[in-house]
């Protein structure tokens, strides 16, 4: 039986974008999902995911594959969000486990795209934004980005930044870090 009180996924996504404005009639829609378990009893990442997402209404820009490197190629191979959202929900437990992200974009662009989509909300409630806690934590003024906040927690940048699986999997050290600390269970 899985121990969901200690289990945490850490989600970060990946979404279609462009310099710019978006073409007419495009908008952003998630392109990669990662996903990190962290077991917080035992203080230690547990499983790494990606889930690729085929868009149904934009198209990876250079703009998007320079950032995150994903192609349209390489994303034209992965699921419909819909199916995406019922693996989240299926395979890892996203309904019932709680769950992180750094900051609230990853939780209003599920929010939007299963507006927009139909597709059902794969998350429970139990949502904690990382990049608020990290920064009441250390008590900055202004709340860093992903990399910085790796920077001062003495923490390396694993992998390619913006890159959906990779920056989960910083993020969820980032948790561990507070953890230690002893600030994530004031959080969650």
């Amino acid at each position: 039986m899985e121990r969901t009180g200690e289990l945490l996924n850490v989600v970060d996504v990946e979404a279609t974008c462009w310099e710019g404005q978006a073409p007419p009639g495009a908008v952003s829609e998630i392109i990669e999902i990662g996903l990190t378990v962290v077991d917080l009893a035992a203080g230690e990442r547990v499983g790494r995911h990606r889930i690729l997402v085929r868009p149904a209404r934009s198209t990876v820009s250079a703009f998007c594959t320079e950032l995150t490197g994903l192609t349209q190629a390489e994303v034209d191979t992965g699921r419909s969000f819909a199916e995406a959202c019922r693996l989240l929900a299926a395979e890892h437990g996203a309904g019932r486990r709680p769950w992180a992200s750094w900051g609230d974009y990853d939780r209003h662009q599920f929010a939007r795209q299963c507006a927009a989509t139909g597709a059902a909300y794969p998350f429970g409630r139990r949502h904690t934004n990382a990049k608020l806690v990290f920064t009441e934590a250390h008590a900055l003024r202004k709340r860093p980005g992903m990399a910085q906040a790796l920077r001062l927690a003495g923490l390396p940048l694993e992998g390619r930044h913006h890159r959906g699986e990779d920056d989960a999997w910083n993020i969820a050290a980032l948790v561990l870090d507070l953890a230690r600390r002893g600030d994530w269970h004031r959080a969650v």
